[in-house]
């Protein structure tokens, strides 16, 4: 066979398209026979009914029907015409040989000499003899009897059809069976032996390969297989040891790693871990003495941090090494694991390790983000080389060493960014309510020396009265700040608390203020209403401090989002002037507040045509995404 025809399929599939081809031909010849015995049959009926129309035309004539006598004549008129014509629809078909031509021909011609007097066209009474009806019902008798004929030999095909069908079926069958034993159940058997055979521990076993089929491909393989489990067999102890011992250096390694992440997850201090994992990588590695150093920021000098079983003259000598000094310590940050032989380098200017009698000494790089950030010093007694998988246990436990020491050094940078947050908090919250009591109070003092000048009792009584009120809201704050920390107003909704710092402001500076507020937002959170509340006190206070304005007005607007405007018709100033100066803190503290709720700020001023400041808070979840600070100059408003 091709090479197209070698798969189990393919020759399954020529087979069964062969039967398939025989069983549709003969169930197709099946179907047309049948069909034109139904349509024979229907010929025969037809002819039938001519027969009953002969004898009726005959008797209507014999009693002068004239319209009946019509009706029948055009009936077997029709009759004529559906069997010279046939009507596959019934079906209706005449097995047109010649017999059956010849005898249909007679019966047509004998009608036509005799439906000019049995059927008048004048419409007079038709004259029919019994015997000339009797004769013409002989030729139509043979005319059905040819038809018969005809259909009888097909009736004998349609048999012979059948039990070729019958034949067909038995040898479909055979065949089947005989390619699935040749193809499949032969094939597999010889498999099955095989299989047993190796089950038995007989792994000489090998199977015949005898085509190249699936069923082929499957013997080569286990063919392949079985030499592979003999060859395996054969040296089965010795891989078993083998992996008995590397299961074990695993499980060895993992227990070491195991341990280090303990002392890394307990160590609270840089000395207290430096110091157990001297003591806990020397008794891993099995060297005689460990230690465990850190580099300054320039790579130049090695602090000993931790040590174990060193003698303590080296420890006094070795505190602080500088690089090149010694056999530990490289300059090279690309610098790997080393293993140094004691006596075998060229000799430093100083050589602490043969003096104390070691001779290998293994220096374990530690890094941190890819920066040497110390070192790892083991020293042997003996003689000593490090397989693969002690080199990688080795740089594993002195990553867990680098990510420890990274991890406090983050945990204490944590600790002095929260002492420094904490800090700026309380100084922005001095400067929101105790610096501008404190600002207020003096204006008052001021003003109560004018007072006191002019000798006006009313003006005396009315800034004392300012005073009082002050120094009890100075008092007030203090309190809420050892207190609670927080600011008054956070409980109150935000259009009353804004209104209740207009009120402040308008009292303490004269000045007109309006409060126009549009939309339905969602209700700000607490956290949130606190850092509003706050820029917009700072900004009311620059105004108050700053731009001797005569109008101040505050929009805002709940949809689509927050926004806080706070306007002046006051001086304005140049924003390089104001960044200028060192001591300016407003803005910044304006700019933290909005960081903290992921809100943008916007200040756009113009010298001489007053200021604007713009509070835009994006999402209310976790403070947004973001803080943006933009700074322009134009006309107000803009």
């Amino acid at each position: 066979m091709g090479p197209s025809f070698r798969s189990i399929a393919a020759k399954l599939a020529l087979i069964g398209a062969g039967l398939l081809v025989a069983a549709l031909c003969s169930i197709g010849l099946t179907l047309w026979v049948t069909w034109q015995l139904e349509g024979g049959a229907a010929a025969i009926n037809e002819a039938g009914r001519m027969r009953m129309a002969t004898y009726r035309i005959a008797l209507l004539a014999a009693h002068g029907e004239k319209d009946a006598l019509a009706i029948q004549a055009a009936r077997f008129r029709s009759n004529l015409a559906a069997l010279k014509a046939g009507d596959p629809s019934r079906p209706l078909i005449v097995p047109w040989d010649t017999q059956v031509s010849a005898a249909f021909a007679r019966v047509n011609s004998r009608w036509q000499e005799l439906q000019p007097r049995w059927a008048p066209a004048d419409g007079s009474t038709g004259t029919v003899g019994l015997a000339e009806a009797d004769g013409f019902v002989a030729l139509i008798d043979r005319f059905v009897a040819s038809i018969e004929a005809h259909l009888a030999r097909w009736t004998a095909i349609l048999h012979g059809v059948q039990m070729f069908m019958l034949g067909l079926v038995v040898v479909t069958t055979i065949t089947t069976a005989y390619a699935l034993h040749l193809f499949l159940l032969e094939p597999l058997s010889r498999l099955t032996e095989a299989t047993g055979r190796i089950r038995r521990s007989e792994f000489d076993a090998r199977v015949e390969i005898d085509s190249g089929d699936e069923l082929g491909t499957l013997a080569s393989g286990f063919n392949e297989m079985a030499a592979a489990l003999e060859e395996l067999y054969s040296d089965l102890e010795g891989r078993v040891a083998q992996k008995t011992a590397s299961l074990a250096q695993q499980k060895r390694r993992l227990e070491s790693l195991y341990e280090i992440s303990s002392l890394v997850a307990e160590a609270g201090t840089l000395e207290g871990l430096a110091g157990g994992f001297a003591g806990r990588i020397r008794r891993i590695a099995g060297a005689d003495a460990a230690a465990v150093r850190w580099s300054d920021a320039s790579n130049q000098r090695l602090m000993l941090l931790a040590s174990e079983g060193l003698p303590p003259t080296m420890v006094e000598e070795e505190r602080c090494l500088h690089v090149g000094q010694c056999q530990c310590g490289v300059a090279d940050q690309e610098a790997g694991l080393r293993v140094i032989p004691v006596h075998g380098e060229p000799r430093p200017q100083r050589n602490n390790c043969a003096q104390a009698g070691f001779a290998t000494v293994v220096s374990v790089p530690v890094r941190s983000q890819q920066r040497m950030v110390g070192e790892i010093d083991l020293f042997y007694r003996a003689q000593r080389e490090l397989t693969d998988e002690e080199r990688s246990l080795l740089q594993a436990m002195a990553s867990h060493l680098a990510a420890a020491i990274e991890s406090l050094r983050l945990g204490d940078e944590a600790r002095h960014a929260a002492v420094f947050e904490e800090r700026s908090m309380l100084a922005q919250e001095l400067h929101d309510s105790i610096a501008q009591s404190l600002a207020f109070l003096k204006i008052q003092v001021k003003l109560l020396r004018d007072a006191l000048a002019a000798g006006d009792e009313a003006a005396i009584a009315m800034v004392v009265d300012e005073i009082d009120a002050g120094v009890r809201e100075s008092n007030s704050d203090v309190r809420e700040l050892l207190v609670h920390f927080r600011t008054r107003t956070h409980t109150e909704d935000i259009e009353r608390a804004i209104r209740s710092t207009l009120t402040k402001f308008e009292h303490q500076t004269s000045l007109p203020t309006s409060l126009a507020i549009s939309g339905n937002g969602m209700p700000l959170p607490p956290e949130v209403q606190i850092q509003v509340l706050h820029v917009i006190q700072e900004a009311l206070s620059n105004v108050r401090k700053h731009s001797g304005a005569s109008l101040v007005s505050i929009e805002v607007e709940q949809e689509p989002v927050w926004r806080f405007r706070v306007r002046d018709n006051g001086c304005g100033f140049e924003f390089d002037d104001v960044f200028d100066r060192e001591t300016h803190v407003g803005l910044r503290i304006m700019l933290e507040r909005a960081q903290r709720v992921g809100a943008e700020l916007e200040v756009s001023s113009t010298p001489g045509q007053g200021t604007e400041v713009t509070l835009k808070l994006g999402s209310m979840a976790a403070g947004g995404v973001g803080t943006v600070m933009k700074f322009g100059t134009g006309a107000q408003g803009s």
